[in-house]
């Protein structure tokens, strides 16, 4: 027994924070931002606007384009660094918006890695027989722990959320998913403040925002996303030239470009959607991957390599046969 995904889908909210903007707000330009990081706009949440609000969105979004309905959902499990509450849990928050009971529903947290990690323990579950439609999904709401007066950081990050739904198949679909972690690197990206570790100076009103060696992060990114690739297409027997499309994490359009070159594969075979939403963290890969579906870039038979790096540090890979 083996997944596939069935179904796809995505959102953005509606309020557009473009570079324009953020050059009334911060030192900063909109070429500066576009030749550094590829970004022109980000999507940022509403007022009352929630990450279960967001992943509610894209799961129907995605239900429907597989043809299915709440009442076949089975499990859920949602990849996000921002969730609505400390609990209950972000899944069981979607839960409850979809009108689905007693199935498993959790949120797991590895930064922008989440819908990776999210996707390889579906499978799992869909493998075993334990789960029959399976809704995995990454949502974000950064705009809440950004700094929008750090220069640094503020230009990079965004809100939306995106989803696939799992279903058992008699054919490899997550062909193989590859997953790491290592702690060393905490220091390098993070948000300074959680419930056992300065909860008091978040509640005084302490400035609070993402912090990030931005030099740092990229050289280490592009080096371990490297060694990713290279693992991968080893463990999995494929060559560089089996690969349809790369499906990357939208954090910097030069370290998707890196990898691209790591797999002699030209950016038209490369899933961007990076200016349109910025860094999306958990979000990222489930929105590239439903553009690229809905606009019929990606097609059904097509071999997809999904690959992310993220804040503690995570890392992670998915290969994927849609």
């Amino acid at each position: 027994m083996y997944s596939r995904i069935a179904g796809t889908g995505s959102y953005l909210p509606e309020r557009v924070l473009t570079n324009a903007d953020l050059e009334k707000t911060v030192d900063t330009t909109d070429e500066w931002i576009r030749t550094r990081t590829g970004i022109e706009r980000r999507h940022i949440a509403g007022d009352g606007e929630t990450t279960s609000m967001l992943a509610e969105h894209a799961c129907r979004r995605a239900l429907r384009a597989a043809g299915l309905t709440v009442e076949d959902v089975d499990f859920i499990v949602v990849g996000t660094t921002t969730p609505d509450r400390v609990f209950p849990n972000t899944g069981t928050l979607l839960q409850e918006r979809l009108g689905i009971h007693n199935c498993p529903a959790f949120a797991l947290e590895t930064a922008c890695s989440g819908f990776v990690y999210a996707l390889s323990v579906a499978d799992k579950y869909v493998r075993l027989g334990e789960a029959k439609c399976a809704l995995v999904v990454g949502a974000e709401c950064l705009s809440r722990i950004t700094d929008w007066t750090d220069r640094a950081t503020c230009v990079l990050f965004g809100d939306g959320a995106g989803a696939v739904v799992l279903t058992p198949s008699v054919e490899p679909g997550v062909v193989a998913t590859h997953l790491h972690s290592d702690g060393r690197y905490k220091d390098l990206l993070y948000f300074p403040y959680g419930v056992s570790d300065g909860f008091d100076k978040l509640k005084a009103g302490a400035k609070q925002g993402i912090t990030m060696q931005g030099n740092d992060v990229f050289k280490v990114a592009v080096r371990t996303l490297s060694r990713l690739v290279d693992e991968t297409l080893a463990k999995n027997g494929i060559e560089k030239h089996q690969i349809d499309w790369l499906v990357p994490h939208q954090a910097n359009l030069r370290i998707i470009q890196s990898a691209a070159d790591k797999l002699d594969m030209p950016m038209d075979k490369v899933i961007v959607t990076v200016h349109e939403h910025g860094n999306t963290s958990a979000a990222s890969i489930p929105l590239a991957l439903d553009t690229a579906v809905r606009d019929g870039r990606i097609r059904r038979g097509q071999l997809l390599l999904m690959e992310t790096f993220g804040g503690g540090f995570t890392w992670g890979s998915a290969l994927v046969r849609f």
